[in-house]
């Protein structure tokens, strides 16, 4: 029994550090930064506002996306310097009346060497929003900015997702996903395709 000791004290504590490692490591890793406002998906697209996700998020004629909209979507309802709650406040008063565009932090925002053209992904495949980027439009709030330190990447699209299991609930934007879809669709893939 005694012979054994140092061979399982070695076994629970490669066990207990791998364990410590994989929940310590993404709370060093990835830091947490909230959004500038508290945007609430759910209100503006439900019965009371109504606005489909193509207003705010839309496309040009090339098909290319157009981005996180500007401040000029937002002036036409919120352009009151007073608001209802804290954030329409917060939203009249430090962004609309001074004509300054809101930082959002964006969690898709690829690569400089990647090319990513949402027009055959949205015309040719018939993919819906929600399949790459999560159910935004029922979110109240939205959750913080997770930047890798390291490689200064959004989580949502740096790395393999090492637990398995995947798409997460939010998005399904790191490569490894791509390159599953692509697979499931018979899209034959090149790394040319993509990064550039």
């Amino acid at each position: 029994m005694t012979r054994h000791l140092g061979k399982m004290a070695f076994l629970l504590g490669l066990l207990g550090g791998l364990a410590l490692g994989w929940l310590w490591l993404p709370a060093v890793l990835y830091e947490r930064i909230e959004q500038p406002l508290s945007f609430n998906h759910a209100l503006h697209t439900g019965e009371d506002v109504g606005l489909t996700c193509e207003e705010c998020h839309s496309f040009r004629d090339d098909g290319s996306f157009t981005g996180i909209p500007g401040i000029e979507n937002c002036m036409g309802c919120h352009e009151a310097p007073i608001g209802e709650s804290k954030d329409e406040i917060e939203l009249a008063g430090s962004y609309i009346s001074k004509g300054l565009e809101i930082p959002w932090l964006v969690y898709s925002r690829q690569p400089e060497n990647v090319y990513f053209s949402h027009a055959p992904h949205i015309n040719l495949a018939k993919l819906e929003c929600r399949r790459c980027h999560g159910d935004h439009g029922t979110t109240e709030t939205l959750r913080p900015f997770e930047r890798n330190r390291l490689s200064t990447y959004s989580r949502d699209i740096w790395g393999h997702r090492i637990s398995g299991g995947g798409p997460d609930p939010w998005s399904s934007m790191k490569m490894d996903d791509c390159e599953d879809c692509h697979k499931d669709k018979g899209v034959d893939d090149c790394c040319l395709n993509c990064h550039k």
